[in-house]
């Protein structure tokens, strides 16, 4: 009885995170835009662009997508802030490999081919769920 209680309240509530999730993803979504537009006109006013702000606006694009990509299928493919670290991290090796020491490089480099690793590793996760979805529908039909 109080099991029964407890599983109504939670789906009752279960829009609650849903509604914040659609929220806060709208706020990153538009936040992200307007960053990206005043990155842009820096750039403009700078009249100069380097391959550091193309890797920047590259991960605004990044987000924006994860944001779309939410809103498309309802679920943030893991992948997508992986590739977000690891174009932060080039980044930062760009900006930073005159001042850096051999041992940091190496460690940032070390980190790229981690998060790499872990992305190919997660794309075949998604690849067999996929395949999954299909051959459990196509049973069902």
């Amino acid at each position: 009885m109080v099991k029964n209680k407890l599983t109504k309240i939670m789906k009752s509530l279960h829009w609650t995170t849903t509604a914040s999730e659609r929220v806060l993803l709208s706020t990153i979504g538009i936040i992200t835009c307007l960053a990206a537009a005043k990155y842009l006109y820096g750039m403009y006013l700078n009249m100069d662009v380097t391959l550091a702000d193309l890797f920047m606006l590259f991960i605004y694009a990044e987000i924006i997508g994860m944001v779309g990509a939410f809103y498309s299928t309802t679920r943030i493919p893991v992948t997508l802030p992986i590739i977000i670290a690891i174009t932060a991290l080039c980044r930062l090796i760009i900006m930073q490999s005159k001042d850096m020491s051999a041992v940091v490089l190496l460690s940032e480099a070390g980190a790229i081919l981690i998060l790499a690793g872990a992305a190919y590793v997660m794309s075949l996760k998604d690849k067999i769920s996929l395949e999954k979805i299909e051959k459990f529908s196509d049973k069902n039909k």
